[in-house]
C-alpha cells in the first residue's frame, strides 16, 4: 500500500460520524442538483428522467449524500454510482446512506483512472481529488471520458495564494517525519506548536482544517502528494481534455473590476487572464470550484421567463423583508464583504421565491408587465447568481 492509500485508510476526509446523519445534511459546492442544473442545463434539465451520477473519488461520501437526499426528498429519480480507492472511506459513506435510507447507490472501490470503465454517466462529481493524483491530467481526462459528449463534469482542486504556509511545511515535514501515519501525526502536532506565529501559515486566515480534526490536519500537513492549481493551470489542464470552464458557483472572486477600479486597464485581456488577475489580486481564493462540459452552449442558466429561481440559504419572504429595509443584501467572503442594491420594486419580487414560480408568474404576483419586471430582475439576477446566492433550476417544479 502506498502512502496516499496508507493515508485514507487511517485518516479517511473529510471525517464524518454516520450517526450524525439524523441531525443534519451536509451541502455545499460543486454536486447540488440545483446547481448542477443551474450550471449545466440551462436551469431546465427534466428531472422526470432518471438522473445518471459517478462520485469520482467519493471519499467519507459529502457529494453522494447531499445529491441522493436532495433528489430523494424532491421525488427525483437517479442511479449513483460511488468510487473511491479507500475501503475505510466507502464504509463510512455506506454506513451514512444506509442511516438515511438512500437507495439506487452503487459502491466500487476502484481508481478514478478506471471513471469510464463505469459508463457514461450524465453528471460526474470530482471534488478534493485531482490534486493529490501522480498524474492529474490522466485524472481529468479519465473523468472528461465518464462524461461524455453530453454530461457535465463539477470540480475542486486547491489552489496556491489561499494555502500560503501550507507548502513549506508540508515539504519540512516531509523530510523530518517517518513512520506509521498515527507516528507522523503526533510528532507534527508537537512540532506545529512550536513553530513561530510569524509563519506564513499562522498567519493565513483562510486555513482551519488542521483545527477541526486529525484528518483534517493530516489532509492540509502531511499529505504526500499534494499541488495546487493556479486559475490557469487549471484551464490549461481542463482544455487539454477536451473540455471548457462553464461556470463558477462564487464567479465574483474571480472578477478583477472591484479591487483594479479601472474598466479600461481590463478591457483588452482575455477571460483566464482576467481571472488569473483577480486571484492574485484578491489572495484569499485556496480552492477553485468550477463546472465544466465539452462546449458552454446550452450549459448556463438565464433569467428568462421560464426560469424557476432558488435562493440559498434563506427563504424569499425573510430576504425581501431584510432587504426591504435596508436597501441592500450583505455578502462576504473570506473577511472581504459586499452589498447588492435592491430596490423596493426588485425587494417585492424577491418575497415570491419559493423554488416553484417561474419568473413569469414572479412578474405577475409582484405586478409588473414583461418589460418593467426585466429591468429590475435582470441586475438583480446577475449578482445574485455571481456571489452564488441564486440558482435557476426546475428541480422543484414538477
Amino acid at each position: 500500500m502506498d502512502e496516499v492509500a496508507a493515508q485514507y485508510e487511517a485518516y479517511p476526509y473529510p471525517e464524518r460520524d454516520p450517526a450524525d446523519e439524523a441531525k443534519r445534511l451536509v451541502t455545499g459546492s460543486p454536486s447540488h442538483p440545483l446547481e448542477i442544473d443551474h450550471f449545466l442545463y440551462a436551469g431546465k434539465r427534466d428531472w422526470l428522467k432518471p438522473f445518471r451520477a459517478l462520485i469520482a473519488g467519493g471519499g467519507t461520501g459529502d457529494a453522494l449524500i447531499q445529491m441522493a437526499q436532495v433528489l430523494t426528498s424532491a421525488g427525483k429519480p437517479y442511479e449513483i454510482t460511488y468510487l473511491d480507492l479507500s475501503k475505510t472511506a466507502r464504509g463510512i459513506a455506506e454506513a451514512r446512506a444506509e442511516a438515511r435510507g438512500l437507495e439506487n447507490i452503487t459502491f466500487v472501490t476502484g481508481s478514478i483512472l478506471d471513471a469510464a470503465d463505469h459508463g457514461t454517466f450524465d453528471y460526474v462529481d470530482c471534488c478534493g481529488v485531482l490534486h493529490h493524483l501522480e498524474d492529474p491530467q490522466a485524472g481529468m481526462n479519465a473523468i472528461a471520458k465518464a462524461a461524455g459528449a453530453q454530461g457535465g463534469i463539477g470540480l475542486m482542486v486547491y489552489a496556491p495564494y489561499g494555502r500560503s504556509g501550507v507548502y513549506p511545511l508540508q515539504e519540512a515535514f516531509a523530510t523530518l517525519l517517518r513512520g506509521s501515519p498515527k507516528d507522523r501525526l503526533k510528532r507534527a502536532r508537537s512540532i506545529m506548536g512550536r513553530v513561530p506565529d510569524g509563519h506564513p501559515f499562522k498567519r493565513n486566515p483562510h486555513l482551519g482544517d488542521h483545527h477541526a480534526s486529525d484528518a483534517g490536519f493530516y489532509d492540509l500537513l502531511l499529505h504526500s502528494r499534494d499541488r495546487a492549481f493556479s486559475i490557469r493551470q487549471l484551464a490549461e489542464t481542463v482544455e487539454a481534455a477536451g473540455l471548457t470552464i462553464v461556470g463558477q458557483p462564487q464567479a465574483y472572486l474571480y472578477d478583477p473590476l472591484p479591487i483594479v477600479g479601472d474598466a479600461g486597464l481590463l478591457r483588452d485581456l482575455d477571460p483566464v487572464t482576467r481571472m488569473e488577475l483577480a486571484e492574485k489580486l484578491g489572495g484569499g481564493i485556496k480552492t477553485h470550484i468550477v463546472y465544466l462540459a465539452r462546449s458552454t452552449e446550452g450549459r448556463l442558466a438565464r433569467a428568462d421567463r421560464e426560469a424557476v429561481p432558488h435562493l440559498k440559504g434563506v427563504s424569499g419572504p425573510k430576504l425581501s423583508q431584510a432587504a426591504s429595509r435596508t436597501g441592500v443584501i450583505p455578502v462576504s467572503h473570506s473577511g472581504a464583504t459586499a452589498e447588492i442594491p435592491v430596490s423596493g420594486m426588485a425587494a417585492r419580487a424577491i418575497a415570491h421565491i419559493d423554488g416553484r414560480r417561474n419568473l413569469a408568474e414572479i412578474a405577475e404576483a409582484t405586478g409588473l408587465d414583461p418589460v418593467a419586471f426585466s429591468s429590475i430582475w435582470r441586475p438583480l439576477s446577475e449578482a445574485l447568481t455571481q456571489y452564488g446566492l441564486m440558482y435557476y433550476s426546475r428541480l422543484l417544479r414538477g
